[in-house]
């Protein structure tokens, strides 16, 4: 494990998630503490009927305020967003979100190489990315896109993704800072809070 003082100072955490993303997720996220500061934005594929409930179910079980992404609202802290269904996800320079119907990427929209791409230009060294597991490889490219503008890029080990494919495809594209499973992934979270406050 890295020392503190070799931690960036993020602004936010994106976190792209497939296939197993929801208890990845809840392993995660659970145990983050009441206050936690950063804002965290999710992109989660899930089949269709699944999707809208997430925030809902999530409000219940972390200690953060949880809402569901909204065109033209500003990222703000404290918060987990869950991308909207059927929509991409991209923050734009301003630091608010914009939701758009373009072509889906790797079969999804959301699709979480949107979300990481424009997150790397807004945020640019002061991100931290994480990818989980997943069935596809959405989140690749977007990682080793926020790992070029300095950004800290996390994957989940993929021993212990639930489906490997989603790490595997990232750990192909570029070497991350930190390859962890989920309990390493929400301690190097809660140091990054840490450091920013």
């Amino acid at each position: 494990m890295s020392q503190a003082a070799d931690l960036p100072r993020v602004e936010a955490i994106v976190i792209g998630a497939s296939a197993g993303g929801v208890e990845a997720l809840m392993a995660l996220l659970g145990p983050l503490r009441q206050g936690f500061t950063l804002p965290i934005i999710v992109v989660l594929h899930l089949p269709d009927e699944r999707r809208s409930q997430l925030a809902e179910v999530f409000a219940r079980r972390v200690a953060m305020r949880v809402e569901e992404a909204g065109d033209k609202s500003p990222v703000e802290a404290g918060t987990l967003y869950f991308a909207t269904p059927g929509y991409h996800l991209s923050i734009e320079q301003d630091r608010s979100f914009s939701l758009s119907l373009e072509d889906r990427v790797h079969y999804s929209r959301p699709a979480i190489d949107f979300l990481f791409e424009s997150a790397a230009d807004a945020y640019g060294p002061s991100l931290a990315a994480v990818v989980l597991t997943g069935a596809n490889r959405d989140g690749a490219k977007g990682l080793a896109q926020v790992k070029r503008q300095g950004g800290l890029t996390i994957v989940q080990d993929p021993n212990e993704a639930q489906v490997a494919t989603m790490p595997l495809a990232a750990l192909d594209t570029h070497q991350p800072d930190h390859i962890l499973p989920i309990h390493g992934i929400g301690r190097l979270l809660a140091e990054l809070e840490r450091i920013a406050c």
